[in-house]
C-alpha cells in the first residue's frame, strides 16, 4: 500500500543519523514510519487525480469492469480501479508502570525508572542546541554542554515551579563555584556572530586601505607631530601666566631685567633717577 503525495526530500543528515536512531528510547512512531509496506509515491497530475493526493490507494487488477459495480454517491470516479483506504487512527499510549520504590529497588531499575526518562530528553535537547549552534560544523565553538544540561535540569525538575526564566548564573551551586572557581573570560571569536566578525572585519580591511594613501600618510604624520608639540600645552600656559599675571615673583623680576636692559642703551646724561615716595619728600 503506498501513499500519494509530495515525497519529502532526503538529506544528508536524515541518512547518517537514522542508524543512531535505533538507539533513542521506545518513542511513539508516526504510521508511515512504522509501517514497512507503506511508501510515498510521488503525484504526478498527469497520472493522478487531485482526489486521491494525501490518501492510502492501491491499484487493483479485476476481471470484470471496475465501472460496473461503482456507486458514485459513495465515492468519486477517478477513484474506479482503486482501492482507498483510511489511516487507522492512533492508539492511546499505555500508561507506564508503576516505578519500584526507590530504596529497595535494583541499581539497573533506579536508572531505568528514574535517571533516564529524565536524563535522556534533557540529552536530545542538547542535542538539538548544538545542531544550531553548528558545533557539529565547526572545530571551536562556545556552546558547553554541560553547561546546558544543569540549566535544563535545573528549569525542568518536576518537583519545583518557577524556574522556567532562570538562567545558569542564577544557580546557587553554579554561583559558589563560579565564584571560587572564576572562568576566564571567552575571545571576541567565539562570542561574535558571523555577521558581527564579518563587519569588524571588513571595517578594519577598509581603514587599512585608507591609511595606505599618500595624503593620508602625511596628515597622519603632520597629525603625530602636532600632537608631540603640543603634549604639555598645560604646562606651557600655566608658566605663561605665572610670568604675567600682576603681582606675581616671577613677573616682577622679569620687568626689573626689561626695565635694566632697555635703559642701558641710553647715556647716563639721559637716564632719570626715580625716588619712590617717602614720607620725609612730601
Amino acid at each position: 500500500m503506498s501513499i500519494i503525495g509530495q515525497k519529502p526530500e532526503v538529506k544528508l543528515w536524515d541518512e547518517i543519523c537514522k542508524e543512531f536512531a535505533l538507539m533513542r528510547p521506545p518513542f511513539p512512531k508516526d504510521d508511515d514510519q512504522g509501517s514497512v509496506t507503506t511508501d510515498i509515491t510521488e503525484f504526478r497530475p498527469e497520472a493522478h487525480s487531485p482526489v486521491m493526493f494525501g490518501h492510502m490507494a492501491e491499484r487493483v487488477e479485476v476481471d470484470s469492469l471496475a465501472a460496473d459495480d461503482f456507486d458514485p454517491a459513495s465515492s468519486h470516479p477517478a477513484c474506479i480501479g482503486y482501492t482507498m483506504l483510511e489511516r487507522q487512527a492512533k492508539r492511546d499510549t499505555p500508561p507506564p508502570p508503576t516505578p519500584p520504590p526507590r530504596e529497595t529497588c535494583m541499581p539497573r531499575e533506579y536508572l531505568e525508572h528514574y535517571i533516564f526518562p529524565v536524563l535522556l530528553p534533557a540529552l536530545l535537547a542538547m542535542l538539538k542546541q548544538a545542531k544550531k549552534e553548528k558545533c557539529f560544523e565547526r572545530k571551536r565553538f562556545r556552546f558547553n554542554g554541560c553547561d546546558y544540561l544543569t540549566e535544563y535540569l535545573w528549569r525542568h525538575n518536576p518537583k519545583y515551579t518557577g524556574r522556567e526564566s532562570d538562567q545558569l548564573e542564577d544557580i546557587p551551586f553554579v554561583k559558589r563555584i563560579l565564584a571560587d572557581h572564576p572562568r576566564p573570560p571567552l575571545p571576541l571569536s567565539l562570542i561574535w556572530t558571523e555577521h558581527e566578525a564579518a563587519v569588524v572585519i571588513q571595517s578594519f580591511y577598509r581603514g587599512f586601505k585608507v591609511r595606505k594613501e599618500e595624503h593620508i600618510q602625511e596628515l597622519r604624520q603632520w597629525q603625530r607631530e602636532w600632537r608631540d608639540e603640543n603634549a604639555d600645552i598645560k604646562v606651557k600656559v600655566e608658566d605663561f601666566w605665572k610670568e604675567h599675571e600682576p603681582g606675581s615673583e616671577r613677573g616682577s623680576a622679569k620687568k626689573v631685567r626689561d626695565h635694566k636692559s632697555h635703559s642701558a642703551r641710553y647715556p647716563a646724561c639721559y637716564r632719570l633717577r626715580t625716588w619712590s615716595p617717602s614720607p620725609e619728600r612730601s
